[in-house]
């Protein structure tokens, strides 16, 4: 089950199809479907949880916590809307594609795809855009 939840005052439009889109991210990749939960916040929301739980004192667009047992996916994904803003303006794409990179992201980290090196990078963004292509 995929569920939206919000630490700020912004809200997911069409939660459904997004959840849609979501599972069936999931089933391509042919894991199955556990409990996922979205939290939506701000920056200052998101710093005080990389800085309590990651020891990171930055601003980040998502931080996952991965709970999946095998193949069965279980987390929280919590995204800063203020940086998703700010990236798609600074990358010069549509909001709606960037919301849709940073949950696609934090999935694929749960299917087990990394982005430490260059080449986990390299198909890590390969695996977004062809998300992002199938759930506009």
């Amino acid at each position: 089950m995929i569920s939206f939840n919000y630490e700020t005052n912004f809200e997911l439009p069409y939660e459904q199809e997004f959840s849609s889109w979501i599972s069936k991210v999931i089933s391509s990749e042919n894991c199955k479907e556990g409990e996922i939960n979205y939290i939506f916040c701000d920056d200052d929301y998101l710093l005080d949880i990389n800085q309590k739980y990651l020891n990171h004192d930055t601003l980040t667009d998502i931080i996952s916590f991965d709970y999946s047992v095998g193949k069965e996916l279980h987390g929280d994904i919590y995204i800063s809307v203020d940086r998703v803003k700010e990236n798609a303006k600074d990358f010069e794409v549509d909001f709606k594609d960037e919301i849709r990179r940073v949950m696609v992201h934090g999935v694929l980290h749960y299917c087990g795809y990394k982005d430490k090196s260059k080449e986990d990078k390299e198909l890590m963004r390969s695996k977004e855009d062809h998300y992002i292509k199938q759930g506009s």
